[in-house]
């Protein structure tokens, strides 16, 4: 005879395993994360992205394009970062310099647009917008 909490740690087990496959198939996810922000020796802002495609698609190329905000809450900039290609499931640190704009002046960073989106084979996906969560650990804001 099986004990009743044995039953329920069984049936609990079960419902882990069986909802296990649902979690995966809904992990059409592309995480970008300000990482970090640092004044270079220049007089300028090293910011570091943490890219991660929790995705199965496989990109030859992606790139974002994103609006610069100042202190005053004016655009000061739009240009495009390049993140190059993303294996499915990868995840992927770059860096870029932002010349002449210490990281104390910048109180935001907004993804405008995607500038490129494009799969191994040549195809456009959406995922790289549909797919966007932007998050920050830094003092600047960044957002979709």
């Amino acid at each position: 005879m099986t004990s009743p909490l044995r039953l329920i740690a069984s049936l609990a087990t079960a419902s882990c395993l069986a909802a296990a496959p649902v979690i995966a198939q809904d992990a059409d996810v592309f995480e970008l994360d300000l990482n970090g922000a640092l004044d270079t020796a220049e007089g300028g802002c090293r910011l570091t992205y943490v890219a991660t495609n929790l995705s199965d698609q496989e990109f030859e190329r992606t790139a974002f394009q994103v609006g610069v905000f100042d202190a005053d809450g004016a655009v000061t900039r739009l240009l495009v970062l390049e993140f190059g290609a993303l294996v499915a499931g990868k995840t992927k640190i770059l860096q870029f310099d932002l010349a002449g704009s210490p990281c104390a002046t910048i109180s935001r960073i907004v993804v405008n647009d995607v500038a490129a989106c494009t799969l191994v084979g040549g195809a456009t996906s959406e995922l790289c917008l549909k797919g966007l969560v932007a998050t920050s650990r830094t003092a600047i804001q960044f957002g979709i």
